[in-house]
């Protein structure tokens, strides 16, 4: 299984960028690489609520819920089902004030299909892909939690 460590320092308090990140629906407004965003599920926060996410580039999708919930302390999503040639995904997030800044830092744990030649997709693409499109990620929710 790989994991990818990120973080980023936002000078936003810590409520703020739990709301937008529990809200799934909010992806496709601070993501850079989502085309669209769309809450399929009955809850519309919290353990359960479930999105949908059209990326950018046309073709590839995902499906993810919440799976862990912790009001500003732990929130994670895991992966349903995707058109990535990933079968797991699971990413969390944990948060700490700095002063009026808040630390967001993502785990992303994560497994490809294909065997052994998943294993090398990943070695020579899915694992940098995957951590430039988080870099970018975190990028939008900053300056979203910044002017919002």
């Amino acid at each position: 299984m790989g994991k990818i460590l990120n973080e980023i320092t936002i000078n936003a308090d810590i409520e703020k960028i739990w709301e937008i990140l529990v809200t799934p629906g909010l992806l496709d407004q601070y993501d850079p690489t989502v085309k669209k965003s769309t809450l399929i599920s009955i809850e519309k926060t919290g353990i359960g609520a479930k999105r949908k996410v059209e990326m950018l580039d046309g073709k590839n999708w995902f499906e993810e819920k919440i799976t862990e919930f912790k009001p500003k302390e732990i929130l994670s999503y895991q992966l349903t089902d995707c058109s990535f040639p990933i079968k797991g995904l699971k990413h969390t997030y944990s948060f700490e004030k700095v002063g009026a800044q808040t630390k967001v830092k993502q785990v992303m744990e994560y497994a490809v299909k294909f065997g052994a030649l998943g294993k090398l997709m990943d070695a020579l693409m899915i694992r940098k892909k995957s951590d430039i499109g988080i870099k970018k990620f975190f990028t939008g929710l900053k300056q979203f939690a910044e002017k919002k």
